[in-house]
């Protein structure tokens, strides 16, 4: 069936903004496409995220798969730091580097390294590094297989923390990002990850900063080139192959605003570095934050069944931000979109649709909206005759 939202009209800063009906089949679930703001770049694919307001600054082909590299790694830490934190392994546990981690991961490999030896053990709290700063496939081969048994059983656990997450897009095979024909990510996905692991895990994603780290007497500096220019970088990981080129999930914050960058495909090291630092610099300076909602404010209603009342009103958990570009008067309107009418009893604070803010065609902007009241169920002749309007409704749009 097919409903319609509460229409209002609301003011942003020049600009006024139209909250037009949305029109939601029920049981199909309504996917969010985010266009990007123009700007060039040498990245085949890039994506940067506000985080503050959930604002795509920039979009790239970021829905599109691509080789990940080591960024891949970023999953890895991501199934470790919550096995961390919910105690089921300690950050003293000791890890066997095996003959295998050390043929495809060490030294002998030619590949990033962090020059474990082998068959010696070596505690988390020193494979975190040696996989963050030094991006040791010795070390993320040495946690799968100490973790899961084998570097197949432990990209189970990287999948079902993908699904978790709500990565679409992505699909890992290994923990260490060498190259293999069925493992890919997005950039949209890879810029989730980097925000979970952000928000999730403050504690270790301090990890990213480290400087540089030392191992078996080679002192290593962190590959992510962001962290030495002056621009609120703290993270995350870098990555290389020759399938892939040469990538960054960066996140800088500036003023209290975190901005998250994504790139990948590059030729070299030195246009990743410059494309990072242009696009990072570009986030922060070229929009201006506007408020569409107050906290509390009522963003739109939505149609409730068999409910003591027909009309739920809703709202973000707080202000509900977005960023423009300095200088324009964007075409701004925006819809809520849901599944309903939403069947009562409703509870207050229950997330009930997601408002979706556009400039033109292009989405901006996509923020979850939640129950203002309670509804109770309502008496039989109120269920009754909204079951008989439900009817006459999709009767209507059948044959009229």
């Amino acid at each position: 069936m097919v409903f319609a939202v509460h229409c209002q009209r609301f003011g942003c800063f020049a600009a006024r903004i139209a909250l037009i009906a949305c029109f939601v089949f029920a049981g199909i679930q309504l996917s969010t496409s985010v266009q990007a703001q123009d700007f060039e770049t040498k990245a085949p694919y890039a994506f940067l995220l506000d985080v503050e307001t959930g604002s795509v600054l920039l979009d790239k082909k970021s829905k599109e798969p691509m080789p990940p590299s080591s960024m891949v790694k970023l999953m890895t830490m991501a199934v470790v730091f919550d096995m961390l934190k919910e105690g089921r392994i300690s950050i003293t546990d000791e890890f066997l580097i095996s003959e295998d981690a050390w043929r495809r991961g060490g030294a002998v490999s030619g590949g990033s390294t962090m020059f474990a030896e082998l068959n010696s053990k070596i505690a988390l709290s020193d494979l975190i590094p040696g996989v963050v700063v030094q991006s040791g496939n010795d070390a993320s081969i040495a946690i799968a297989e100490g973790l899961a048994g084998s570097e197949s059983g432990f990209s189970r656990l990287m999948n079902a923390k993908a699904q978790e997450i709500g990565l679409t897009g992505s699909n890992f095979t290994n923990a260490t990002g060498l190259p293999d024909p069925e493992m890919h990510v997005t950039a949209r996905d890879l810029a989730k990850l980097a925000l979970y692991i952000i928000k999730e895990h403050p504690t270790y994603y301090s990890y990213y900063s480290m400087e540089d780290f030392t191992w078996n007497g080679v002192r290593q500096r962190n590959r992510n080139p962001l962290l030495g220019m002056g621009i609120g970088a703290d993270g995350l990981k870098t990555g290389h192959t020759a399938e892939a080129g040469y990538g960054l999930v960066g996140s800088a914050v500036q003023d209290g605003r975190r901005l998250i960058l994504v790139i990948n495909g590059l030729s070299s090291m030195r246009d990743r570095r410059e494309e990072a630092r242009k696009l990072l610099l570009w986030g922060f300076r070229a929009f201006d934050k506007a408020t569409l909602f107050d906290a509390g404010e009522t963003a739109g209603y939505v149609s409730v069944f068999g409910g003591m009342q027909g009309r739920l009103p809703v709202a973000g958990k707080g202000p509900i931000h977005l960023l423009v570009p300095k200088g324009a008067q964007p075409d701004l309107r925006a819809r809520i979109v849901y599944q309903g009418p939403v069947d009562a009893p409703v509870e207050k604070g229950a997330r009930i649709a997601s408002l979706h803010v556009y400039d033109g065609d292009s989405e901006l902007l996509s923020v979850p909206l939640y129950a203002q009241e309670d509804v109770d169920v309502g008496p039989l002749h109120k269920r009754a005759l909204d079951s008989a309007l439900a009817l006459l409704k999709q009767l209507w749009r059948q044959y009229f």
